[in-house]
């Protein structure tokens, strides 16, 4: 007879997945070895993909903001050999799209921070929402021909530039600069200017930084495999949109956009991803 993960065993290996806790953590914590950990993942995080690719559809969002975080694979990108498959190691982006008003993230992309990538990221999120938004985002170049791309010109789109403080030498040198200056520019349509901002899908970067160990700095917990990243990162969306409370809202974002009628448990999640 299979060796079955028992369910109570199953939920608890992903509750410490979506807290911030490592593989190797979870596997002390669970009494689960890491193989079996990661089997899971995988298999549940890509089941979460399907279910975000199925529900994150007609929605009626009004502004969004759009960053990237970054990540790495196997190796940070200095140390990117030339006979290493630059595409599945080094530098890795998520490109995450939030709704200012619900926090709901309705689309993201894991990948190279680069043209074809920005154009899908942004062609995906346009086919999510059912009408014009404002968007916002930072002036990361590829944005130029990306929205355009996207949304075709049916968007007001407007960009935030921070200007940072020198970053500190010696001691603090790991704190984060202060920012110094905003400068705010529309780029296409009528932006709203006192709705041009960045700081929500800022501080849901925090959130991942602080809910996936693969993207927590000056750690040895960094992704190892392209597809496990993209499976992590893909369960934190789903327990982030469905199942996490957010305080100020008091309900998830899910429940704020009208997706679900109700915040979902982990076993919600399990049952609805497996």
């Amino acid at each position: 007879m299979a060796n079955v993960l028992r369910r109570e065993k199953q939920e608890a290996i992903i509750r410490c997945l979506v807290d911030g806790s490592s593989i190797r953590a979870t596997e002390r914590m669970t009494e689960t070895h890491r193989d079996t950990i990661m089997r899971l993942m995988v298999r549940v995080g890509d089941g979460c993909a399907r279910l975000l690719d199925e529900e994150m559809r007609n929605l009626s969002c009004q502004r969004i903001e759009c960053d990237e975080l970054w990540g790495f694979i196997g190796k940070k990108q200095r140390h990117v050999r030339e006979d290493d498959d630059r595409t599945r190691v080094g530098d890795i982006w998520t490109w995450v799209a939030l709704d200012s008003d619900t926090k709901l993230v309705p689309a993201f992309r894991v990948g190279k921070r680069d043209l074809p990538l920005a154009r899908e990221f942004l062609a995906d999120l346009a086919g999510r929402l059912t009408n014009r938004v404002q968007l916002s985002t930072d002036a990361m170049w590829a944005y130029l021909d990306a929205v355009q791309w996207g949304f075709g010109g049916k968007v007001d789109w407007a960009t935030v530039v921070k200007t940072y403080e020198a970053e500190p030498i010696g001691p603090g040198r790991y704190s984060p600069p202060k920012v110094i200056a905003t400068t705010k520019m529309a780029m296409m349509g009528d932006p709203d200017e006192a709705h041009i901002s960045t700081s929500f899908v800022e501080r849901q970067n925090l959130t991942m930084r602080m809910s996936m160990r693969r993207l927590t700095r000056l750690t040895n917990g960094f992704s190892k495999k392209l597809e496990n990243h993209k499976a992590a990162t893909a369960l934190h969306f789903a327990h982030y949109n469905f199942c996490r409370v957010h305080r100020t809202l008091k309900t998830t974002p899910a429940v704020a956009a009208g997706v679900m009628y109700q915040p979902w448990t982990v076993a919600d999640l399990l049952d609805a991803s497996v």
